[in-house]
């Protein structure tokens, strides 16, 4: 399970806390030449003056902003490429990410594609760019996705609707400002999508055969800031505690899946979402319990260490007893926070089932299933939307 011998990629500069957008300018100081700043953002970012704040912010310290607020939830090539032109109309030397995980993979996007190809599709896996772009800083506003760390970047092609996860060091931020103030407005049902999106991210890091020392601590204590904190952030929007521990999982979890890699969830959810529109987190929420349940006697003390570190089981039950509890509490936690099945969701069932083995292969050709504990066919897979499908 265990690699001897990796190489880590993190930011350059790490900013966490309350208050972290205001040290931005001094971080740009110190690396010094960036003058003029692309911030890439949507227009609900603008609208409540998120926006203004940080330019504002930029302002004062003498530094140049230009705002590119035409992302969409599920980041294509064509807005990649708009961004590009906008990019070079201002003549920018560096690029923001300002938002959810949208808006910053597509600021990742931007900063890489611009200096280089501008087919997506020489981004595809296997493929790893590790080429240097425009600087990136990421600032998330949500705390689910963990973009802000990663070398990840996914990209969805418009001539064929195929979601990319773009790879490589040249999608790492250089800066990442993690500051729980910028998610204290946000509504319950992305909050609570983007923190089981975290949970997730913990759970396969920590499963994941390309697993190491280094992501196993940090994914466990995502697995433990996320399911100490959902509830309470549930039960009270304006709790800082939570709201910070929520962060700091996004910002771990992010670090953990970067260097040890998604699974099955993250493989099945990414075709799911693009062909019927589910948003990121809430796909791999619909996902989570019923893979979970198909992989988990292939690493049984994997997932009881992940069940003990969420306070699923405790701390002296065996690995078979932790394992039930693991399913069992992963059931609860979309039957609490009213996670809805596909059916629910309003998916229709007979496009669900003409697009089945689509996505399968889809999943499949992604690479990810093949880091899961058990490695599923696309029958399989086929069988696992199925099951999936109303779930719970």
């Amino acid at each position: 399970m265990k690699r001897e011998n990796v190489r880590i990629c993190v930011p350059r500069y790490l900013q966490i806390g309350k208050g972290s957008l205001n040290e931005l300018p001094d971080i740009i100081k110190i690396l010094g030449s960036i003058k003029s700043l692309l911030i890439v953002t949507d227009k609900q970012m603008v609208s409540f003056g998120y926006v203004k704040k940080l330019q504002d912010v930029l302002t004062k310290a003498g530094l140049n902003s230009d705002v590119f607020d035409d992302t969409v939830p599920d980041p294509t090539d064509s807005v990649v490429l708009n961004g590009i032109k906008f990019l070079e109309k201002c003549k920018n030397d560096a690029v923001i990410g300002f938002g959810g995980g949208s808006p910053i993979d597509t600021a990742k996007a931007i900063a890489a594609m611009a200096k280089f190809s501008k087919n997506i599709q020489d981004y595809k896996p296997p493929s790893m760019f590790d080429k240097k772009g425009f600087p990136i800083i990421a600032i998330p506003t949500t705390a689910g996705t963990g973009s802000e760390v990663t070398h990840h970047a996914v990209v969805i092609d418009s001539n064929n609707n195929e979601k990319i996860s773009c790879r490589g060091e040249g999608f790492v931020p250089i800066v990442a400002i993690v500051d729980y103030d910028l998610t204290l407005s946000k509504p319950r049902r992305l909050t609570i999508d983007s923190a089981i999106d975290t949970l997730t991210h913990g759970i396969e890091a920590y499963v994941s055969k390309k697993a190491t020392l280094f992501s196993d601590r940090m994914a466990l204590d995502t697995i433990r800031l996320v399911t100490q904190n959902i509830y309470a952030v549930d039960k009270n929007p304006k709790d800082l505690k939570a709201r910070e521990g929520l962060m700091l999982a996004a910002t771990l979890g992010g670090l953990a899946f970067s260097n040890a890699s998604i699974c099955l969830v993250h493989g099945m959810s990414r075709p799911l979402g693009s062909n019927f529109k589910v948003p990121h987190g809430l796909s791999n929420a619909m996902l989570l319990p019923t893979i979970t349940k198909f992989s988990i006697d292939h690493a049984k003390s994997r997932y009881a260490d992940c069940s003990r570190a969420g306070d699923f089981a405790l701390p002296g039950d065996n690995d078979d007893v932790a394992c039930d509890k693991l399913i069992k509490g992963l059931y609860k936690i979309n039957n609490d926070f009213e996670v809805p099945s596909m059916q629910n969701f309003g998916i229709n069932q007979k496009n669900f089932e003409e697009e089945l083995k689509n996505m399968a292969t889809d999943a499949e050709n992604s690479g990810a299933p093949n880091l899961n504990p058990r490695v599923p066919s696309v029958n399989e897979m086929v069988d696992l939307y199925r099951q999936a499908w109303r779930a719970f």
